[in-house]
């Protein structure tokens, strides 16, 4: 909209200038008009000397405006009109240009988004917990993890993922997982080395606390009955924030759902 009233203006001002161009050069032209206009027989235009039309304008009322100076009166109109253009030109830049630049487009997370997981080396450690502290109990199995790995100097080849293989009424049973490049050694009796699920599966993403994901599988399980899909007895966490740094509330997962 902006933009549009400054094109507008710009259209504006070419026909401003140029009638005040074409009043400047009426201005200009001196006594044939006005005496063209006066004259009220064809007689004083026969006259050889144009002087002598002139002289009998000066006696009627009606032009006696003109007489004294031509060029003074009928300058004096042309000259107001150019000055509202003139002052109106300046008066639509005030509006800034930022207020006509549209809000970014935020797209939203994916929800039941088609995928298929690839199947990726991972050193695990299995566990059970209940739910009262469910995610206390996942902290500590990554930091278990994280210990081994720091102390062979072994990176991080993902992100650190919880897969649940069983759950009931009290709690659930857990892979804890995370993606390496090589082999650990010396590896306690509870760790091992493995792969990571693989297969289609449904990409869902949750934002929040641990506590706030029963609203998350709660839409996720009404989403699986609208499509009528059957989902396997097991799901995947992948947490895309470190849980040992990020705080609960700012936590980002992505929960996958495989397929039958």
């Amino acid at each position: 909209m902006f933009r549009f009233r400054r094109l507008a203006l710009a259209a504006l001002i070419p026909a401003a200038a140029l009638s005040f161009g074409l009043s400047a050069t009426l201005a200009q032209t001196p006594s044939p008009a006005p005496a063209a206009s006066a004259s009220p027989s064809p007689a004083p235009s026969a006259s050889p000397s144009p002087a002598a039309s002139a002289a009998p304008v000066a006696t009627p009322s009606p032009a006696a405006g003109a007489s004294p100076s031509p060029s003074t009166s009928p300058a004096a109109s042309p000259a107001t009109s150019p000055s509202p253009a003139a002052s109106a030109s300046p008066s639509p830049a005030p509006p800034p240009a930022a207020a006509a630049t549209p809000a970014p487009v935020q797209t939203a997370d994916p929800f039941g988004q088609e995928t298929t997981l690839e199947p990726r080396k991972v050193v695990m450690v299995k566990g059970t917990a209940n739910w009262d502290s469910a995610f206390d109990t996942l902290i500590d199995a990554f930091k278990a993890l994280n210990t081994l790995l720091d102390k062979q100097g072994i990176k991080h080849a993902g992100n650190s993922m919880i897969v649940y293989t069983s759950t009931d009424d009290t709690g659930f049973t857990f892979l804890a997982e995370i993606p390496v490049e090589q082999d650990p050694k010396n590896l306690p009796k509870d760790m091992s080395v493995g792969k990571s699920p693989e297969g289609k599966a449904l990409k869902f993403v949750h934002r929040g606390s641990y506590d706030n994901m029963d609203n998350t599988y709660e839409a996720i399980t009404n989403h699986l009955d609208d499509k009528k899909l059957e989902a396997k007895d097991t799901f995947i966490e992948e947490y895309l924030t470190d849980p040992l740094k990020t705080a609960e509330d700012k936590l980002v997962i992505n929960v996958f759902v495989p397929l039958k």
